[in-house]
């Protein structure tokens, strides 16, 4: 009897240090089945089949998938309107829009509910859905995980909210006098930057505890369409992606000094064309863009490709420069990107191809690890933890 009763205590102590050990080596990835690309572009279709999977990187080479809600998401906005609390445990997905039938199929208006996921649950649930601005898009979690931005394209304006004891609350908006595509928090918590899309420019907040600012007269301006945005983790520098150049012509990159009275831009390179999709990895020392190329043109389009491509960059820690170290071929139209914890692999979704590809970085070189991993859906984003 003492012998079977050791077994099952020692199996419920594992099972739990499994549940407390799952959100850290998690990666969110949202799946979008309405939209779909026909001779002439975008399709939007019926809802009903998106998900949001939770990917186990607990063995960052060969990931698994460990659990599927049935939760809406949208390939309309930056391929980061998720993210996972910095101590694992909570999953946050904005959804940007709906699809509602009307004459000619098909209409999309904005969605504002950002769903709220239990990570350390087996398998992980959805816990509350709360009621943000109109159209959610990029959202950022503080480092301390008691704070939440979101960006807000037909809201024009940014959602603040709260995180404590698991339960997420609203807490304000923050108005603009144009859309917000994406948001990010320098890890100090002490500021955030925000890009304007529409007005090419990136606004900068002062946080104070719960109170979050906006100062017209900081703005900065960037180049054309300002729509994903991150900090490094020594919180010295934004980088911010554009894609308004169009019809095959390479988009910027640019850096932003975040400290100081004045954040300002140091930078800008580019690294091809449409880095929609970008991440910064955990140890600072990397950016990995993952390029659209013409993978999301009209078939009849001069500049049309089948797939897209991953540039991996050197980011110096001293000056922000970043420098492009290696490339790889990528499946159509790539959204989201995101690096393992010990920032030695990358993560790739291919929206056409419905699956991930999985790179490794060692010495700054890209190289595949094992075949694609289908996901049964169309990966429209993909976040890991916030840091």
């Amino acid at each position: 009897m003492f012998k079977r009763e050791l077994l099952a205590m020692c199996f419920t102590t594992a099972l739990m240090l499994a549940t407390a050990m799952a959100g850290p080596n998690d990666i969110l990835i949202g799946l979008d089945q309405k939209v779909t690309y026909g001779p002439e572009g975008s399709v939007n279709g019926a809802p009903g089949k998106d998900e949001v999977l939770v990917l186990d990187i607990a063995n960052p080479a060969k990931p698994v998938i460990r659990a599927r809600l049935p939760l809406m998401n949208s390939l309309l906005g930056p391929p980061t309107n998720l993210q996972i609390t910095p101590d694992g445990k909570l999953g946050l997905v904005a959804n940007s829009v709906l699809n509602t039938p009307d004459a000619n199929g098909y209409k999309v208006s904005p969605d504002d509910r950002l769903f709220v996921i239990d990570l350390t649950e087996q398998p992980p649930k959805l816990v509350n859905t709360v009621t943000v601005g109109k159209q959610p898009s990029g959202l950022a979690i503080s480092r301390k995980g008691d704070l939440v931005l979101i960006a807000n394209r037909n809201g024009k304006s940014v959602s603040v909210l709260t995180i404590a004891g698991g339960k997420v609350s609203p807490a304000g908006e923050v108005q603009f006098e144009q859309e917000a595509a994406a948001v990010a928090i320098t890890p100090d918590g002490k500021r955030a930057f925000v890009c304007l899309n529409v007005v090419n420019r990136v606004a900068v907040l002062n946080i104070d505890g719960q109170k979050v600012t906006y100062d017209k007269a900081m703005d900065i301006p960037v180049s054309f369409n300002p729509y994903n945005i991150d900090v490094t983790p020594n919180g010295k520098f934004v980088i911010v992606s554009t894609t308004g150049a169009g019809k095959n012509n390479a988009d910027a990159m640019a850096v932003i000094e975040a400290a100081g009275p004045r954040p300002h831009v140091v930078d800008l390179m580019t690294p091809g064309t449409g880095p929609e999709g970008f991440a910064i990895s955990p140890d600072g020392k990397w950016v990995a863009a993952a390029l659209l190329l013409g993978s999301g043109a009209k078939p009849s389009d001069w500049f049309k490709t089948k797939t897209g491509e991953l540039v991996l960059m050197s980011l110096d820690s001293n000056s922000g420069e970043m420098t492009v170290q290696s490339r790889a071929k990528v499946g159509g139209l790539p959204e989201g990107v995101a690096f393992s914890p010990k920032s030695d692999y990358i993560y790739v979704g291919n929206y056409f191809d419905s699956d991930l590809q999985v790179f490794r970085t060692g010495g700054g070189r890209l190289s595949q690890i094992g075949p694609n991993l289908k996901l049964g859906g169309q990966p429209a984003s993909m976040r890991a933890l916030a840091r």
